[in-house]
């Protein structure tokens, strides 16, 4: 992707994108059931939450010699700087990505989106404060800067501060941004207060806008299946499985599904499926005890 140093892409977060009838309805401890598994199961995923897939290419010594070159030729230019410590940081090399963003910003302390770079790297680093500095100082430069409230917006999700969470998402989305993980975060706080429409129709947008990430998938089908309607729920789980079949979450809401269905044999092979995945994933392991033992 390219980077920017005027006016910025709303469909870049930091320095990277995301990588788009009823049968019937399930009973009532079914669907509390429902509620605290599959919420469980969706609410924190990689591509939704600003942290980095590391792309081991991006620092290799091939393209880091030919950012540094450009680099040398422009030494007082800090748009060189900031696309390298993007590179540096895509790689997983944060401390390098840092130095390259503190020199962007030494040399232009306006540069609101080093800023923004700066503060996912901090994010990765598990250094929350010091990334929420960050946002606050992008914002502070441009107002109007959507990935900086998705970005602060993701910090105060995780702290469980939902209110001011949502109030950066729905910033972010009447800037008009194309990003979606805006919906998709503002949907899992409608989702946690139980307000499933908007859920529902907040996961839809983010699916439209990145179609081929599967956390909209997973999050609509947890929305569906708490209003009762787990053939919709089924086809979202699969569709994400589809696009990913590496996430536990997905694997242990398709066997929530099969739960709630009164088919515990399909229900434990997906619960240890994605136990195998993720051995440590709590409620995989509760389905699997709950199926097997019955």
């Amino acid at each position: 992707m390219a980077f920017k140093t005027a006016a910025p892409s709303s469909a870049t977060i930091g320095f990277f994108t995301i990588t788009h009838p009823i049968r019937g309805k399930v009973t009532l401890s079914a669907l509390a059931l429902a509620s605290s598994v599959l919420l469980a199961g969706c609410s924190t995923t990689s591509q939704t939450t600003d942290l980095i897939t590391v792309d081991r290419a991006q620092g290799s010594e091939e393209n880091i010699s030919s950012l540094t070159a450009v680099i040398n030729a422009n030494p007082g230019d800090p748009e060189g700087y900031n696309v390298r410590g993007s590179a540096y940081g895509r790689a997983g090399q944060f401390s390098r990505a840092l130095d390259d963003f503190n020199r962007a910003i030494q040399l232009n302390p306006q540069f609101y989106q080093a800023y923004a770079n700066r503060a996912l790297v901090y994010r990765n680093m598990g250094k929350p404060v010091e990334a929420a500095n960050d946002y606050n100082r992008a914002l502070q430069l441009n107002a109007n800067y959507d990935v900086a409230y998705i970005g602060r917006g993701n910090i105060y999700r995780q702290a469980g501060r939902n209110d001011e969470a949502f109030n950066d998402f729905n910033r972010a989305i009447q800037l008009d941004t194309t990003d979606g993980r805006a919906f998709h975060n503002r949907g899992l706080i409608y989702q946690l207060r139980g307000q499933h429409a908007q859920a529902i129709e907040d996961f839809s947008k983010a699916i439209s806008l990145s179609p081929n990430s599967p956390e909209p998938y997973n999050g609509r089908a947890v929305s569906y299946l708490a209003m009762g309607d787990d053939e919709n729920a089924f086809a979202d789980i699969n569709t994400a499985i589809a696009y990913n079949d590496k996430l536990a979450e997905s694997w242990t809401n398709q066997g929530l599904v099969y739960e709630t269905r009164g088919d515990r044999a399909r229900a434990a092979k997906s619960f240890a499926h994605a136990a195998r995945l993720d051995p440590n994933y709590q409620p995989a392991k509760d389905g699997l005890a709950r199926t097997r033992s019955s």
